[in-house]
């Protein structure tokens, strides 16, 4: 039997202090909270299955809430997303549901997440995004990122921005969201890793593709933790890693 192995966790790093992210793993989710150790889940495949990661907006009021919120809707709607139309029009509920929410309670006005994951189909994945979390493959030995940036271009010298062109709610107005969506092909061995810039902000690519190469499943993730970790863990880290098994 063909089966999703499924290896997460998410931690406040060194310097917040509190998490704003959130995880959805099929039915499961982690609203701002921190696991103590990966914690490691096996599906069939089959039924579609969505891994996410949100990242509230720093800064601004209540991105733990926006962040929780994307996520359980994700898992409530999560067997219907076996189109990539399906997922857009899901990522459209979730912005509406964040601006919806801001608008009733003047706390939470202007509040705001990022989002990307991966719904896993039975022959294909379909790798979704608003704003900089990211999916990456890490099927092959050189990992590729599957999700779009939604950041402007960076400066001569300049590795990354804390800047979005786009989020899920984070303006005052109730704005549109256009969100990355792609399906490809599942193939025999594939692996993602579905992250907070927590993660890819403090560690560089060359270093998250050698542990993932040296390591699998709950090991790979608690090794990827402690990389940004030992970097200064300057914000949130929330990561998903998803493998195809036999």
């Amino acid at each position: 039997m063909t089966y999703v192995a499924v290896s997460a966790l998410s931690h406040a790093g060194l310097v917040r202090d509190h998490n704003e992210d959130s995880l959805v793993v099929g039915p499961w989710t982690l609203c701002a909270g921190v696991t103590r150790n990966p914690q490691t889940f096996v599906f069939p495949l089959g039924s579609p299955l969505v891994v996410a990661v949100a990242d509230g907006i720093g800064g601004q009021p209540a991105g733990e809430v926006a962040s929780a919120l994307v996520v359980r809707q994700l898992a409530m709607l999560g067997p219907s997303l076996d189109t990539v139309g399906a997922v857009r029009e899901a990522l459209g509920l979730c912005n509406h549901a964040v601006y919806a929410a801001a608008g009733s309670d003047p706390e939470l006005a202007g509040m705001g997440t990022t989002v990307a994951g991966a719904v896993v189909l039975e022959d294909s994945l379909i790798s979704f995004n608003v704003g900089d979390s990211r999916v990456l493959d890490a099927t092959g030995q050189e990992l590729r990122q599957v999700s779009v940036d939604d950041n402007p271009p960076l400066e001569p010298g300049q590795r990354t921005t804390s800047l979005l062109t786009q989020a899920l709610g984070g303006a005052r107005h109730r704005t549109g969201v256009t969100p990355h969506v792609a399906e490809e092909p599942l193939r025999a061995g594939a692996r993602y890793l579905v992250c907070s810039d927590g993660l890819t902000d403090p560690v560089p690519p060359e270093e998250v593709q050698e542990l993932l190469r040296v390591h699998d499943d709950g090991k790979a993730a608690f090794e990827l933790w402690r990389a940004a970790i030992d970097a200064g863990g300057p914000d949130n880290i929330t990561l998903a890693l998803l493998r195809l098994g036999d």
